[in-house]
């Protein structure tokens, strides 16, 4: 079973104990107004994405990892890689992402857990380049990902929703663990 320990971080695999605070992270429209169309998202779909980030897993040797406070053994939201959907002008890559709970925000654990996940990308999974996605006007994701070292590369529009996208990425020669 893949674990990664951070110093506050318990980065792992997903239990059914998961289900029912990820659904409730799921469910605050203030979490979710980045994502999508906005909308949240019920205990079903939860239990869905879940079953989708653990078949990842299985085909693809990374995925979302769950995060666990290591001082209370909270769930946390999520963190890690998965391959993004393509967007005009860019192809498939492997994406990086994170999602927290709103009373875990501020604390630097989007940080901590995303930078733990790009190391696992770039030096477990032998990765060459990862992308981080973010709607424009997100800034608190735009912040963490200029903590991980990435930069800006490419602007779009979500083929669906229409909104601008900025894609930052990050490749080994410019990594520093």
């Amino acid at each position: 079973m893949t674990e990664i320990h951070t110093p506050r971080l318990l980065l792992r695999r997903w239990t059914d104990y998961d289900l029912a605070p990820m659904a409730d992270i799921n469910a605050d429209p203030e979490v979710m107004r980045w994502i999508g169309d906005g909308s949240v998202r019920d205990l079903d779909q939860t239990a869905e994405a879940i079953e989708r980030w653990e078949e990842e897993w299985d085909e693809e040797g990374f995925g979302f990892f769950a995060i666990e406070l290591l001082a209370s053994g909270e769930l946390a939201g999520f963190a890690g890689l998965s391959v993004s959907e393509p967007l005009p002008g860019l192809p498939s890559e492997v994406e990086i992402g994170w999602r927290l709970g709103r009373q875990f925000w501020g604390q630097g654990y989007a940080s901590e857990a995303a930078h733990a996940a790009l190391e696992f990308a770039l030096e477990d999974r032998g990765l060459d380049r990862v992308i981080s996605i973010a709607r424009v006007g997100n800034d608190a994701s735009e912040n963490v990902m200029r903590k991980l070292g990435m930069v800006p590369v490419h602007e779009t529009t979500h083929p669906v929703y229409g909104y601008a996208l900025r894609v930052h990425a990050i490749d080994l020669t410019e990594y520093h663990s």
